[in-house]
């Protein structure tokens, strides 16, 4: 089995109450993020897959979800961790178009119906913490 890290962000804008999710290409909605790659820690891949795949510059802020699925047909195991995130700036606009499909903001119920893999729900993300620590 190999070991793949995924790091994702939950972007949220509390005025309007909706989340930030991508659509992508051959597969699902999902918060942006991606695999993490060799030498890169956990808050570098976040950062550098939302830019990626939506333009936008992020900070990320705590880990709120630590999140665990074995694919055996890929013979994947995978860690997915997500940060919250807050958008520091730039513009959405998808820049891969054979990876991403769609960027939107979707409010939270129809967040929880793309998302049914957190037990309580997007609310219990937004309530989440964990702090995160780089070790060396």
């Amino acid at each position: 089995m190999i070991r793949v890290d995924v790091a994702y962000a939950f972007i949220y804008d509390r005025d309007k109450k909706k989340v930030l999710m991508v659509k992508n290409r051959g597969g699902g909605w999902s918060l942006p993020g991606g695999a993490v790659e060799q030498g890169e820690t956990l808050e570098q891949a976040v950062i550098r897959e939302v830019k990626e795949e939506t333009s936008l510059i992020i900070e990320a802020g705590e880990i709120i979800a630590v999140n665990e699925a074995i694919f055996e047909e890929k013979g994947h195991h995978a860690l997915f961790i997500t940060f919250k995130a807050k958008v520091i700036e730039g513009e959405i606009s998808i820049i891969d178009k054979d990876e991403i499909a769609a960027i939107e903001w979707v409010d939270i119920e129809r967040a929880n119906e793309l998302m049914p893999y957190h037990p309580n729900g997007v609310n219990s993300l937004l309530k989440a913490s964990s702090p995160y620590t780089f070790q060396g």
